[in-house]
C-alpha cells in the first residue's frame, strides 16, 4: 500500500510505502535530498507505523529508507528557511514529535535497518526503533546546533538508548560525525554489517523469526522496554516550541542560509 502525495508535490514531500508480507510490515520512506524529512513526509511516516501496529496481519515493523547514500539526512533546510511564525515552527518539529510518539506506541517492535549515515532527525528515528542494524558506513551526527537550534525533540529519545554522556558528546559536538562503531558501542546499533547483502540477511532473518514470535509477548515486552515515557505525550511538544521558536531568530537563519549555502 503506498501512501502518495499529490503529484505537484511528489518530488518535495517524497514518498513512504507499506507492504505487509508473511507477518512482516515494511515501511520505505524516500526523499531525493538524502532522504530528507518535510513535514509532509514526517505526517505520512508517523500514520505508516500507525497503520502497520493496527494491522492483525503485521507481526513486526521493518523500517528503511531508501537509496545508496544518506539513510536520513534530518529536517528538511528547505521547509525550516520557510517557517515564518513559532506556530509553523512549532507544528513543523512536531513532526518528529508525533513520529517518535507513534513508533513508542506501536505495539509491534520496530526493527530499522540503516544503510548509511544518520543525521539529526535520523538519528532520533534510529533511537526510537527497538532493534537497529545498521552497515559500517552509517556514521551519525546531531547537527542541530550548527544550525542555531538543538536537539530539543530527538533528545529524550536519543538519551534513552544512549545515556546522557554519549547524547552530550553527539549533541554539543555538532560538527562532528561518530562512525558506526561509536554508535554500536553506545547500543544505537545491535549489530554492524560490512555489505548491503549481509545487512539485508540479518535484518530478514530477525524479522521472519520476530514474526513467528508470540504477538502478545511482544506487545508486553514492549510496554517493559518503553515505560517511563508517558509523560513524552507532554514534553516533546513542549521541545517542540523551543526549537520552533529558536528556528525565527536571526542567527538561526544566518546559520542555516550558510549551513546552505
Amino acid at each position: 500500500m503506498t501512501v502518495p502525495p499529490s503529484a505537484a508535490l511528489a518530488a518535495e514531500a517524497g514518498q513512504v510505502q507499506i507492504d505487509v508480507h508473511d507477518g512482516i510490515a515494511t515501511v520505505r520512506f524516500a526523499h531525493p535530498k538524502g532522504n530528507s524529512l518535510p513535514g509532509a513526509l514526517l505526517r505520512r511516516l508517523a500514520a505508516a507505523i500507525e497503520t502497520a501496529g493496527r494491522d492483525p496481519a503485521a507481526r513486526v515493523v521493518v523500517l528503511r529508507s531508501e537509496g545508496a547514500g544518506p539513510f536520513c539526512a534530518g529536517a528538511s533546510f528547505d521547509e525550516l528557511t520557510r517557517i515564518d511564525s513559532p506556530e509553523s515552527g512549532h507544528e513543523f518539529f512536531m513532526g518528529f514529535a508525533r513520529l517518535i510518539l507513534a513508533m513508542r506506541s506501536c505495539p509491534k517492535f520496530i526493527v530499522t535497518r540503516v544503510h548509511g549515515k544518520a543525521v539529526g532527525g535520523g538519528v532520533g528515528i534510529v533511537a526510537a526503533s527497538d532493534y537497529a542494524v545498521a552497515s559500517e558506513t552509517a556514521a551519525v551526527k546531531l547537527s542541530e546546533l550548527a544550525v542555531g537550534i538543538g536537539p530539543f525533540v530527538v533528545g529524550p529519545v536519543i538519551e534513552r538508548k544512549i545515556g546522557l554522556a554519549a547524547f552530550q558528546q553527539l549533541a554539543i559536538d555538532a560538527t562532528a560525525w561518530r562512525d558506526a562503531r561509536w554508535a554500536e558501542r553506545h547500543g544505537l546499533f545491535a549489530s554492524l554489517h560490512g555489505n548491503l547483502s549481509e545487512l539485508d540477511a540479518i535484518v530478514d532473518g530477525l524479522a521472519r523469526r520476530l514474526a513467528a514470535s508470540n504477538p502478545a509477548a511482544m506487545a508486553q515486552m514492549k510496554q517493559i522496554f518503553w515505560e517511563g515515557t508517558d509523560h513524552w505525550e507532554e514534553l516533546l511538544p513542549t521541545r517542540a516550541a523551543m526549537s520552533g521558536t529558536l528556528v525565527l531568530s536571526a542567527f538561526t537563519r544566518q546559520a542555516i542560509a550558510a549551513f546552505k549555502s
